[in-house]
């Protein structure tokens, strides 16, 4: 599609018209004809309200002219799969694992090797050529070229630590020590949990990038620990296989 069509789709899918979306973006109701009937095209700060507004990224509104690609782990991106800078705004150049509120979540590239390995393997692609895959990929990718300049020295890591350190301070029985957290997004572990008066409730956020793992609990059994948390709380949870049957052990704010 182009910039004209993708600016026409969007507006009328969200219910607005030209003169309504000119008042948002701050422009007049004529600019907003002349970019659907493709005689101009929005300028960069515009781009940025609309791609705000409509959140979706700027690449989708230019027609998607390039190919997104996490410049971190490699990952292929559509705009449901980018991270977000700390205003809440797309980061094009992220997915949500390895970006997430303005912090890069990963510092070692072999802990990260470690992370998508399990979920790369295939019938057609081993472990071992996953991993030699990446090992050839990651280096080349703009965050680990400019690592010294884009990392933070360290800090992620502090804060991970400290949280593993109060998470195994809980002493949760059955549950054993958590030796590492990885970067979660919020759709793939936000399980609803019953309470006493049989509805169902979540805790968090589908869009929110958060800190956790899974874990075999020490007396055996078919169900798992998973432990997620952030700068705000610590959960801890049991459940069944795929998330099934999930029961809350724990949610303390920090």
């Amino acid at each position: 599609m182009d910039t004209k069509d993708v600016i026409y789709d969007l507006r009328t899918k969200n219910g607005l018209s030209q003169d309504e979306l000119a008042e948002k973006v701050f422009v007049t109701r004529q600019a907003v004809s002349r970019w659907e009937t493709g005689e101009t095209v929005p300028n960069t700060e515009t781009l940025k309200l609309l791609s705000s507004l409509f959140d979706v990224s700027i690449n989708t509104l230019l027609g998607s002219p390039r190919r997104l690609v996490c410049q971190c782990c490699g990952m292929p991106l559509e705009d449901t799969l980018l991270g977000r800078n700390k205003d809440g705004s797309l980061n094009e150049d992220y997915c949500k694992w390895c970006y997430a509120d303005g912090t890069y979540t990963y510092s070692s590239m072999d802990e990260l090797i470690e992370v998508c390995v399990p979920n790369m393997v295939s019938d057609q692609f081993s472990e071992e050529q996953v991993r030699a895959y990446l090992k050839q990929l990651l280096p080349t990718l703009d965050y680990w070229k400019r690592y010294e300049e884009l990392g933070d020295d360290g800090e992620f890591e502090v804060f991970k630590k400290q949280l593993i350190e109060e998470i195994n301070a809980l002493q949760i029985e059955g549950m054993p020590r958590v030796e590492k957290l990885n970067a979660l997004v919020g759709q793939y572990v936000n399980l609803a949990y019953r309470l006493p008066n049989g509805a169902q409730v979540k805790f968090l956020d589908d869009g929110t990038t958060y800190l956790g793992n899974q874990l075999e609990p020490e007396f055996g059994g078919d169900r798992c620990f998973g432990v997620l948390a952030n700068m705000d709380f610590i959960l801890v949870c049991t459940y069944g296989e795929d998330g099934a049957d999930p029961e809350l052990v724990l949610y303390k704010k920090r």
